[in-house]
């Protein structure tokens, strides 16, 4: 089987929301069939809504830097599949990929043929036992594990963690999660694990009450994101410097654009300081972090930023950030959404701050018709380019900065085009 074969087969298990079975028996099944590769190493174990992303390529990085082979999962991708397992920091190789996806396709099919499982495991599912199956392989001392869904039924939640880490919970997916934020807040506390120490992250009231119950419930140990006091803040438009302080200082240069991520510094060093990091290593590491699509300048003169803001805490950050650095230039926003996404935040908070909105929609059979979004706007100048390599064309068109956002498939899209390279490969 080829790279290409097993890319075929994954996306034709069809949308993750539609297919998926809410339990955690077809990727428990698989794992014990594969030598349960999930019981070896260390992980750092990461929930939330937003923030997850860019915390463990924090902690990744630090972990590096510290000297530890590292592995980093995370989800979704915006140009390749293999950017979801990263060893080191660089991509696993076209072979390895393949290699893994048909070891764990394999034992699917047997498992299958038994009956021993229902179905064959889904797109996440599968990926994540491959995750599991690549770190194995290549002996990593720690892994850095993103949720994909929720917590408690998420496929991730195999790992017995080392430490815990939940970021700021918001609404999204609330047909999957629950309407409310006490109850994607009971969701995503399913990581808690019985007396393994937990890191939170500023919470909503009503989110931390749910967290800090399960907290105790599990008995794990809570710490705090605001255990480190911030001093001397200072950000601008492509980063921030600031202190963390307590027991000891740590100088921070994070190179995330926008003042949100200065929250998910602080968590990410607060359970890097759990897991026994030293100061030194979070500080270089930080500063050598790279999330691509979230805030991420791709282009000068004009500038083109790309930043993947789908539900309504990322929107409301982007507008913050549009706000603080560029209230006085006008500014264009290419905008293509998912179909599950409701899109009246987006309409009144962003729309309003850009000279000029663009509506266009990702190659993806869940793309939202950029038409139907002109019924809920009344924005006195835009316009529809239903190919994103339409709407691309319009930078040129009239030079001025240029947001790319919503959808993280668009944001992928675009930044296949306008940032080709990828990233450096590891194998075993």
């Amino acid at each position: 089987m080829t790279f290409a074969d097993s890319l075929r087969f994954l996306f034709s298990l069809g949308p993750e929301l539609k297919t998926v079975k809410w339990d955690l028996a077809r990727v428990e099944a698989l794992l014990q069939v594969l030598g349960n590769p999930h019981r070896q190493g260390r992980f750092i174990h990461v929930a939330g809504t937003n923030g997850k992303g860019s915390t463990c390529a924090l902690m990744a990085s630090a972990l590096r830097v510290a000297g530890f082979r590292t592995g980093l999962y995370t989800s979704p991708h915006l140009c390749d599949p293999r950017e979801r397992i990263q060893i080191d920091g660089s991509l696993i190789t076209e072979e390895l990929w393949t290699s893994v996806f048909s070891e764990v396709h394999t034992a699917a099919e047997a498992l299958l043929a038994r009956e021993a499982i229902d179905a064959h495991p889904s797109f996440f599912e599968t990926i994540t036992v491959m995750a599991l199956v690549a770190f194995s392989r290549a002996q990593v001392d720690v892994v850095v594990l993103e949720t994909g869904l929720g917590g408690r039924l998420d496929g991730t939640n195999v790992v017995v963690p080392e430490v815990s880490v939940i970021t700021p919970i918001d609404f999204d997916h609330e047909a999957f999660l629950g309407s409310s934020i006490e109850s994607i807040a009971a969701e995503k506390a399913g990581i808690i694990k019985e007396d393994r120490p937990v890191v939170f992250s500023a919470q909503r009231p009503e989110a931390f009450s749910v967290l800090d119950r399960k907290a105790l419930e599990m008995g794990s140990p809570v710490t705090l994101s605001s255990f480190w006091r911030i001093e001397d803040l200072a950000v601008d438009r492509f980063g921030s410097r600031f202190k963390l302080v307590a027991d000891e200082t740590i100088p921070i240069d994070c190179p995330f654009a926008g003042e949100h991520q200065v929250e998910n510094a602080r968590t990410a060093a607060a359970a890097l300081k759990v897991f026994g990091l030293p100061p030194t290593a979070i500080s270089a590491g930080f500063a050598q972090a790279v999330w691509p699509g979230r805030l991420e300048r791709v282009a000068t003169d004009p500038d083109v930023i790309l930043d993947g803001a789908h539900n309504p805490a990322g929107t409301r950050a982007l507008a913050a950030y549009i706000k603080r650095f560029f209230a006085d230039e006008p500014i264009r926003l290419i905008y293509g959404a998912m179909r599950d996404k409701a899109i009246d935040e987006v309409t009144s908070v962003l729309f309003p701050l850009a000279a000029e909105v663009v509506l266009t929609a990702p190659d993806q059979p869940r793309a939202l018709n950029p038409e139907l979004v002109l019924e809920v706007t009344d924005h006195p100048n835009i316009r529809v380019r239903p190919r994103v390599t339409d709407a691309l064309a319009t930078i040129q068109e009239r030079p001025m900065t240029t947001f790319i956002t919503g959808s993280l498939f668009l944001v992928g899209e675009a930044r296949a085009r306008l940032v080709p390279a990828l990233p450096k490969t590891a194998s075993v």
